[in-house]
């Protein structure tokens, strides 16, 4: 063996080989191991024959014993090198795995965690005014957690008000690849939200109607079973009602309406434009509208107290407080339905992840037709005592009645 192929072999045992003769010297190794291995077969006959034979002569027996050991001391320099190279090789794929994914946690980290408020801030308020606007009385508090790789997932409890008590219907997740949010995954417990309460819209133009002439009723009422099932439940009972109205209501005009009555306001359905029933006959299947506690966003906070404090060497620790605005209960109409239009807008500068969460509504045809149109109110959620809500039977600007969730008594009188 010349010394040039030793330093080849030294080499490629401590992986220090460059990679245009690393080739070259594994070949010869194949053929060095196909050489050995003949060579093997030569001296087990030889060693054969010597037993029988007595034995070869003492200058043979010690070639053939020196061939014999170079031979294993070659094979073990050569499965030393090659476990060396794997474990190289493993160790720097490994190495590159973990580089990437400390920089793809620091690149995370500043994406969603950078600006006033910040992007994960900012999408927990989309997904929250989403289903705000959305799904009727159904609320949501998301949390987000971000993630290696560019990834966020934002998850939280789906909640509706029956009477005064806040009860978990669902669960909701959705995940984020920087900006880019996949299709939610929801969980419905005991089938609470994923029911189907629909609204009816008051009325249909006919071609007879004169320009500016109140809309006509279209349609019997179809709830007589609804206040027999409310008439049937004890009266130590609580309920959600869906309401539908005979006619169209400024946001002011229906507050003062449920003012004095025994109950709670929680969601009212807005005219999204022909689109949202005409199809169905009146029948609103997925409804746009506002909750009666406003989805207050980042700006609508008054800051009245704000201090920082440095916390190692780039970070700090930000302390503020304040208050949002102030709302009458059953008043300030103006300051509710602007609300409403600031949520709009909100979720069409965030397109993609309102329709992600509400896939069923045409929330840009929505916010086009209420801005030009203003806010006008065809039904709305309320919750009471079920001998409270049966009043509402006497009540002849609603037209439409469906009963939602029923849970024991659980209410402070209004």
């Amino acid at each position: 063996m010349s010394e040039e192929f030793k330093r080849k072999l030294k080499q490629y045992a401590d992986g220090t080989l460059p990679e245009h003769e690393k080739d070259e010297i594994e070949r010869e190794m194949e053929k060095m191991e196909a050489y050995q291995a003949y060579l093997d077969e030569l001296m087990s006959a030889d060693d054969s024959r010597t037993g029988e034979a007595g034995g070869l002569g003492a200058e043979d027996a010690a070639i053939a014993i020196s061939a014999k050991a170079t031979s294993s001391k070659e094979k073990s320099i050569i499965r030393r090198g090659k476990w060396k190279a794997r474990f190289t090789s493993a160790a720097t794929v490994l190495a590159i795995l973990i580089v990437i994914t400390i920089v793809s946690s620091i690149i995370t980290g500043l994406f969603y965690g950078l600006g006033e408020p910040n992007r994960m801030t900012k999408y927990q308020d989309v997904i929250t005014s989403t289903i705000a606007v959305t799904r009727p009385n159904v609320t949501i508090h998301p949390s987000g957690q971000g993630n290696a790789f560019f990834t966020m997932d934002s998850s939280g409890k789906l909640n509706k008000q029956v009477g005064d008590e806040q009860v978990v219907i669902g669960d909701f997740s959705m995940k984020f690849l920087l900006g880019v949010a996949a299709a939610p995954q929801v969980s419905w417990l005991d089938n609470g939200g994923s029911g189907q309460y629909t609204f009816y819209f008051p009325g249909i133009q006919s071609s007879s109607t004169a320009p500016g002439e109140a809309n006509r009723l279209s349609g019997e009422r179809t709830d007589g079973s609804e206040w027999v099932t409310l008439e049937k439940l004890p009266e130590g009972t609580v309920a959600e009602a869906y309401l539908s109205f005979d006619r169209l209501f400024t946001t002011d005009e229906l507050l003062a309406r449920l003012e004095h009555k025994n109950m709670q306001p929680l969601w009212f359905a807005a005219d999204a434009g022909p689109d949202s029933w005409r199809r169905n006959e009146g029948i609103v299947a997925y409804p746009v509208g506002f909750p009666y506690w406003p989805v207050w966003h980042a700006d609508d906070l008054k800051i009245d107290h704000y201090e920082e404090k440095k916390s190692g060497w780039f970070g700090k620790i930000v302390s503020k407080g304040g208050s949002y605005p102030a709302l009458a209960a059953y008043g300030d109409g103006a300051k509710r339905n602007e609300n409403f239009l600031k949520t709009l807008n909100l979720l069409q500068q965030y397109k993609s992840i309102a329709n992600k969460a509400a896939p069923f509504t045409d929330i840009d045809g929505a916010a086009g037709y209420i801005r030009t149109n203003g806010v006008k109110l065809y039904g709305a959620v309320v919750t009471g005592p079920v001998k409270e809500l049966l009043k509402l039977r006497e009540e002849t600007w609603i037209r439409n009645l469906r009963v939602g969730e029923v849970r024991l008594w659980n209410w402070r009188g209004r």
